[in-house]
């Protein structure tokens, strides 16, 4: 008798305890697979794409702009490191030269529909150009630069209007180991339109200078820029891209030309091309570039000295 309580006991146990489990099963609420947020969306660098999204904003610093830089600008402030084969078409010399700059356009403040809208900025830049064949490699020359630019884009079009000045300063090796060089205070101030169209992956430009002030004060006021650049499809990098396989590389060719009223409007022309490195979602680029160039020297109070040179350099985009 007490084994069959025992046993019956036991029992009821086990029903108690398989209720409560069913109980707790069935009052579970079901359980409803979470759905996975929207990928984060990829910023759209204004500079070389167009945003898809209408919404406006106002934005303190903004990190690109609505102009693209001009890529074979001499004076486009970037930062970039070059070697320089050089003739001196003028004295019939050459030499291997090193040009380095500093700088960059700086957003102050953007109003903008997608890319569609204006900017305000600061511009600063340094160039200087070194005689690689001199033992102390001395410097020949440094521009310096500083200005406010500003920039509008509509669709394919855009603008960018920048008031400026720059200043040149001729290195102390290179006036000391030319007794009776003839040294120029030379700098002005001068206001810049550009104009721009995109179609497809070529661009092309034209526009202009006025200078405000000058010095020397004979200098001729206007001055006359117009060019093109061509990006081919952008594509996986095999390269680079062993070490880090989102990199993606993009081919470029660039021309700029500009026509100076002081020199009689005689065409002086840059040519660049190369490869462009970037990743998607980032601002910065980086290129290899090579160039070609025919015309008077770009740099500093050498204005009237025409040069002709071949070379490579690295450029950096921030």
């Amino acid at each position: 008798m007490q084994t069959d309580r025992t046993a019956l006991g036991s029992s009821r146990v086990a029903l108690g305890v398989a209720v409560l489990l069913v109980l707790a099963f069935t009052s579970t609420p079901p359980v409803i697979a979470e759905e996975k947020p929207d990928p984060k969306p990829v910023p759209v660098d204004c500079r070389y794409a167009h945003a898809e999204v209408e919404d406006a904003a106002a934005v303190v610093f903004p990190v690109d702009d609505v102009f693209r830089p001009l890529i074979a600008d001499p004076k486009q402030p970037q930062f970039f490191a070059t070697w320089q084969f050089a003739r001196a078409r003028t004295e019939g010399t050459a030499a291997n030269v090193g040009s380095v700059a500093l700088g960059e356009n700086f957003g102050l403040y953007t109003k903008r529909e997608g890319c569609n809208g204006w900017q305000f900025g600061l511009l600063t830049g340094v160039f200087s150009q070194f005689n690689m064949d001199a033992p102390s490699t001395e410097l020949i020359n440094t521009d310096f630069v500083v200005g406010f630019p500003v920039t509008w884009r509509s669709g394919d079009w855009s603008t960018r209007v920048r008031y400026f000045h720059q200043s040149s300063h001729v290195g102390d090796e290179f006036l000391l180991g030319r007794a009776g060089f003839n040294r120029l205070n030379f700098s002005y101030e001068e206001i810049e339109a550009i104009v721009s169209y995109d179609y497809r992956r070529l661009r092309v430009y034209a526009g202009g200078g006025y200078l405000m002030h000058r010095e020397p004060a004979s200098f001729d006021r206007n001055r006359a820029q117009w060019g093109f650049e061509a990006r081919g499809p952008t594509t996986r990098s095999r390269v680079l891209g062993a070490f880090y396989d989102q990199l993606l590389v993009t081919p470029v060719l660039a021309a700029d030309f500009k026509s100076i009223e002081e020199l009689h409007w005689i065409i002086n022309t840059n040519v660049v091309a190369g490869l462009e490195w970037s990743r998607a979602g980032a601002f910065r680029r980086f290129r290899i570039l090579v160039n070609y160039y025919h015309g008077f020297n770009p740099y500093g109070q050498f204005f009237a000295q025409k040069v002709e040179s071949v070379g490579a350099g690295l450029y950096f985009m921030f």
